[in-house]
């Protein structure tokens, strides 16, 4: 009888592991309708969805950017938020803003997160190739010198839609988040050597989204991170 239970305990708690893991590879989309799941269904975005003007290099969490980080002005009048929203919905009708939003938030937390505690595991889904290389990267050299990261994200205080475009098929939706953060780097012997262990600070970042409309798959990619100037 013991031992039967014990069986029924261990299917269970597999059935939810596998909810969770299902829960946390779809915040960022939802699937409508009678999709199909892809044989690939996390696989990066084309790169036509990052116009060439953009630099993605971004190094957590201190958060400083090269000036080319901002992009240029552009030659033309930019079309209003609201005409650009449209144009995404009239490309993807499922778009929805305040779930789109509910998802990014919690994509903000879950990199900030990994990228602390080196799990590119939980990076690569979320991240197109290039963020993802340039993440990896300051996770490698973090490691060789032996230092560690340790972010809480106090409070994210606003998330706000700051930017949409289409880019072809392409959907880009750029995200502003302002949050307050502990962020400390200790070396080996556990000295702190950047960052305050005691005093949160505010920490504003502007993240860009991309999705292909044409795409059954419901997930949106972390394509660029950058600071306003």
């Amino acid at each position: 009888m013991g031992e039967g239970s014990l069986l029924i305990d261990v299917v269970i708690f597999g059935m939810i592991a596998v909810f969770l893991v299902y829960r946390l590879r779809s915040v960022l989309g939802r699937r409508h309708g009678e999709e199909r799941q892809r044989p690939n269904p996390f696989a990066a975005p084309p790169k036509t969805a990052v116009p060439e003007s953009r630099d993605n290099v971004v190094p957590l969490p201190g958060r400083p950017r090269p000036a080319s980080a901002e992009p240029g002005a552009a030659a033309d009048e930019p079309q209003s938020l609201a005409a650009s929203i449209a144009a995404v919905r009239a490309a993807d009708p499922t778009f929805d803003e305040k779930t789109f939003l509910e998802g990014a938030r919690a994509a903000f937390g879950m990199i900030v997160g990994a990228f602390a505690e080196g799990d590119t595991a939980t990076l690569r889904p979320l991240l197109s190739d290039e963020v993802y290389g340039n993440f990896a990267a300051a996770i490698r050299e973090r490691q060789a010198r032996r230092e560690t990261l340790e972010t809480r994200i106090v409070a994210i205080d606003d998330t706000d839609l700051a930017e949409a475009a289409l880019d072809g098929r392409t959907a880009l939706i750029t995200v502003r988040f302002v949050s307050h953060q502990i962020n400390v780097t200790r070396d080996a012997q556990g000295a702190v050597v950047d960052g305050d262990a005691e005093r949160p600070v505010e920490v504003v970042d502007i993240w860009t989204f991309a999705r292909d409309t044409r795409s059954r798959d419901p997930n949106w990619t972390l394509v660029e991170t950058r600071v306003p100037q």
